[in-house]
C-alpha cells in the first residue's frame, strides 16, 4: 500500500504547501467523493466549491484557481494540478506494478538471443531468431516475438502481444494485451474469373519511441516498405491501422478508429472515437476529427472536422441545423 505525506508530495512536485505538512495519504480519488486518507487534484475552477466540504486529506490545486475559503484538506499549489497528478500516479504505478527481472520457466528463447540482465521474460513467451532486446524490456507471459524483431530499451509488452517478423518497436513504448504488430495487410487481387488472390505483404512495421498502443489494436505490415507510427503517438483500444499507413508525431487515436491503407496522418492530430479514414489520403498536422466521422477526401488545413463525409465543423453544424428541418422544408416545396 502506498503512503505519502504532504511534505513528500510537495517536494516531489515543487509545490507550495498550505496546511498540515504531515498529513498522510494512501489512496487517490475524485474530489467529489473523497474520504480521509485520499489524495485529489483540482484543475478546473468550476469544481472549486468542492474544497469547502471535501473529506480528502490532500488536494493538488492549480495556481490559477483562486480560493480564499476554508477547507479541512491540506492544499498543495502547483502550476498544473492534472499534470502534477500524472507525475504522482507514475510513481504510484511503480510501487503497484514494479519492473520485473529474469526469465520465467516455460519461456522459449531462440539460440543466440541475448537477454539483458535487467530484462523480464514471462512464462510462455516466445522469442524468435535474431531478436534484439533493449535494456530493461518487460515481456509478459504468452507474448510472441517473431524473427528479426527489435525491441527498444524499457519497452513493455503486456501478456499476449504478438509482433510478427522483421518489425521494430522503439524504446519506452507500451503495448497492451492483444496488440498485433505486423500481421499481413489486407491485399488481394481478383483474376478474370473474380477469384481473389493474395498479394504478399513483404514490408514491416516501425513503432518509434514513446508510443503507447491500447488493447486489441492491430497495425498491419506494409505491402512494400514500412507502416510507421511516429514518436509519442498514443493509440487507444480496438483501433485498426492498415498497411503502409504513416501516423505522425504526438497524434492521438481514440477507440475504434480505422485507417485504410497508405493514408498519412499528420503530427499533433486527434481522431476521436470510431472515426474512419479512407485509403490513400492525407490529413494535415493539427487536425481534430469528431467522433463517428468519415474522412473520404484529403484534409490539407489544420482545424476541426465532423460528419460523413467529414466537413469543417462549423459548416457541418450549419448543415445539421438545416437537416433537422428537412421534413418541414419539403412540405413547403411546390408539388
Amino acid at each position: 500500500m502506498m503512503e505519502f505525506s504532504a511534505q513528500q508530495i510537495s517536494q516531489v512536485l515543487g509545490g507550495t504547501l498550505q496546511g498540515d505538512a504531515n498529513r498522510i495519504v494512501h489512496n487517490v480519488a475524485g474530489i467529489e467523493n473523497a474520504k480521509e486518507g485520499d489524495l485529489c487534484f483540482l484543475g478546473d475552477s468550476k469544481y472549486v466549491h468542492y474544497l469547502t466540504d471535501t473529506k480528502a486529506s490532500i488536494v493538488l490545486l492549480s495556481q490559477s484557481i483562486p480560493f480564499e475559503g476554508s477547507t479541512r484538506a491540506t492544499l498543495i499549489r502547483v502550476e498544473n494540478a492534472r499534470a502534477a497528478m500524472a507525475v504522482l500516479l507514475s510513481e504510484v504505478a511503480k510501487v503497484l506494478n514494479p519492473a520485473k527481472k529474469g526469465v520465467e520457466q516455460g519461456a522459449y528463447i531462440s539460440e543466440g538471443v541475448a537477454i539483458p540482465d535487467d530484462a523480464y521474460v514471462g512464462a510462455g513467451a516466445y522469442i524468435g531468431k535474431n531478436v534484439r532486446l533493449g535494456a530493461g524490456v518487460q515481456i509478459y507471459p504468452h507474448t510472441y516475438i517473431g524473427d528479426h524483431v527489435t525491441i527498444g530499451d524499457h519497452t513493455i509488452l503486456y501478456a499476449g502481444v504478438k509482433i510478427y517478423y522483421g518489425c521494430h518497436v522503439g524504446q519506452d513504448c507500451i503495448l497492451h494485451s492483444g496488440v498485433v504488430i505486423g500481421a499481413d495487410g489486407f491485399g488481394f487481387e481478383p483474376d478474370e474469373k473474380g477469384i481473389y488472390h493474395k498479394i504478399p505483404q513483404i514490408g514491416n512495421v516501425v513503432i518509434e519511441d514513446d508510443v503507447e498502443i491500447g488493447a486489441n489494436t492491430t497495425v498491419d505490415r506494409a505491402m512494400m516498405g514500412t507502416t510507421r507510427i511516429k514518436k509519442n503517438t498514443k493509440i487507444d483500444n480496438l483501433c485498426q491501422i492498415a498497411h503502409n499507413v504513416q501516423i505522425g508525431e504526438s497524434t492521438i487515436l481514440c477507440a475504434q478508429v480505422g485507417i485504410a491503407g497508405t493514408t498519412q496522418i499528420g503530427n499533433h492530430c486527434l481522431l476521436t472515437g470510431q472515426v474512419g479514414v479512407a485509403g490513400h489520403l492525407k490529413i494535415a498536422d493539427g487536425c481534430v476529427i469528431g467522433a463517428k466521422s468519415g474522412v473520404t477526401k484529403n484534409i490539407l488545413k489544420a482545424g476541426q472536422y465532423m460528419g460523413i463525409p467529414a466537413l469543417e465543423a462549423n459548416r457541418w453544424r450549419r448543415a445539421q441545423a438545416v437537416y433537422r428541418h428537412l421534413p418541414e422544408i419539403y412540405r413547403q416545396l411546390p408539388k
